[in-house]
């Protein structure tokens, strides 16, 4: 299951606790399936109150903007490279700080 992200993972986690309760009707699987949903839930309040989801986003956009500058100036120079990663990273910054603002 490397293929998984977290996100992911705890959706199958949760399906098959689903599936073994309505398969089997067990006061176990219910047990489980209470234990991840209330899991599940606390997880995402965590992460929208923490502002963490848009962090995570605004990190891969940051990246994904640094790759595609990359990929579209591949003679640029160390210190061009440079300039263009730091004003990217500043932005980034900028992005989180405005969150906790």
């Amino acid at each position: 299951f490397s293929y998984l992200n977290g996100e992911t993972f705890a959706l199958l986690r949760h399906l098959l606790a689903l599936l073994g309760w309505l398969k089997t009707d067990s006061v176990q699987c219910k047990e489980l399936l209470t234990a991840l949903t209330g899991v599940q839930v606390a997880r995402e309040l965590l992460d929208r109150l923490s502002g963490q989801s848009q962090i995570d986003a605004y990190r891969r956009e940051c990246i994904q903007s640094i790759a595609d500058y990359v990929k579209k100036n591949p003679r640029v120079s160390q210190q061009e490279l440079n300039a263009e990663v730091e004003k990217k990273v500043l932005l980034f910054a900028s992005r989180v700080q405005a969150l906790h603002s």
